[in-house]
């Protein structure tokens, strides 16, 4: 099955290409990061308007680099939540267009669903069941996944996302939009012994986060010790962000049996939370995957890839809708 995936939620236009019998075939990605700059932040009109700039120039693209025509494909998914309604509106309508006029079906994706299946473009693919760990700028999340649709919530954030807390955090020491990879370079150069920052809720036994409380800590900090001092709280905050979704994921997997842990979306490409997570989860015999470095932002390769599983077990759906606020607990299994 050849399926176009399309992903437009929020700040990055992508397009992919997937055969299930062959794997990714191409992709591309226009990041919006210098257009909403300025703003210190995402313009939903500007990223929506800029989308439909970019969706077909990039889909002729993956078509060209794939060496396939329009007329091959057997399938379109696109991403139909979470995110912002008029941006995921542009990639629905679109791909509803296109399927209408190629007489092929069309399937939404879920975001997060897309990131939590990532991994399994690489060529080790993790087994089902696993523990995933979704963190990004807008989730952070612990689902148990016994196959695709199959997720049970283990715990979430109480408040902001990791994410959410990384951009906040590097806006509180002048680094701009966006913050987390700003941050993480800044505290590279630090020393996060210097300075102890609380871990909310690291010992609460259950699997839930609180970011806030760690963000207001930084706050009191950086008015304390000044500017001067900022590589050296960079590290310290990511030294406590890292080891709260260490130290819940880990427990996560414990609780559960699991001996597989999946960590996907825009923060798990830290680097410190990838080397620290991986020598633990070892020590206690867990393996852990991440998707490739490319994949773990938004990106149209997991929407084709989530796509393609669902249309191989599912009715074509006819309706036209978006959902910007959709719980991936709802889903259906395949």
């Amino acid at each position: 099955m050849l399926v176009l995936g399309v992903e437009s939620s929020c700040d990055e236009t992508g397009v992919a290409l997937y055969d299930s019998a062959r794997g990714l075939l191409a992709h591309a990605l226009h990041s919006q990061i210098a257009m909403h700059n300025d703003y210190g932040g995402v313009v939903p009109e500007l990223a929506s308007r800029d989308h439909i700039r970019r969706v077909l120039p990039l889909t002729r693209r993956v078509l060209a680099e794939s060496g396939h025509a329009l007329s091959e494909l057997d399938g379109i998914a696109y991403t139909q939540g979470p995110g912002l309604a008029g941006a995921l509106l542009v990639g629905a309508g679109m791909a509803r267009a296109l399927a209408y006029s190629l007489g092929v079906p069309a399937v939404g994706v879920h975001h997060l669903e897309g990131h939590l299946l990532s991994p399994l473009i690489s060529d080790t693919p993790p087994e089902f069941p696993f523990v995933a760990l979704l963190v990004s700028g807008g989730h952070t999340q612990l689902m148990h996944v016994a196959g695709v649709g199959r997720y049970a919530l283990l715990g979430e954030t109480l408040d902001d996302a990791a994410g959410e807390a990384f951009d906040k955090t590097a806006q509180l020491l002048g680094l701009g939009y966006p913050g987390g990879p700003a941050l993480s370079k800044l505290a590279e150069a630090g020393d996060a012994t210097r300075y102890m920052l609380p871990r909310p809720m690291l010992y609460s036994g259950d699997f839930d986060f609180s970011f806030s409380g760690l963000k207001t800590a930084v706050l009191t900090l950086v008015k304390k010790a000044g500017p001067e001092a900022a590589a050296d709280i960079a590290a310290a905050f990511q030294a406590a962000a890292v080891d709260v979704l260490v130290g819940k994921s880990l427990a996560a997997c414990v609780h559960s049996g699991a001996k597989r842990l999946v960590v996907a979306g825009g923060v798990g490409a830290n680097r410190r939370l990838r080397a620290q997570l991986s020598a633990e989860a070892a020590r206690r015999g867990i393996e852990v995957f991440y998707p490739r470095l490319e994949f773990c932002t938004d990106n149209g390769a997991m929407i084709a890839y989530a796509g393609a599983q669902r249309l191989a077990h599912a009715a074509p759906d006819l309706a036209f809708a978006v959902k910007p606020r959709w719980e991936l607990a709802a889903l259906d299994a395949v």
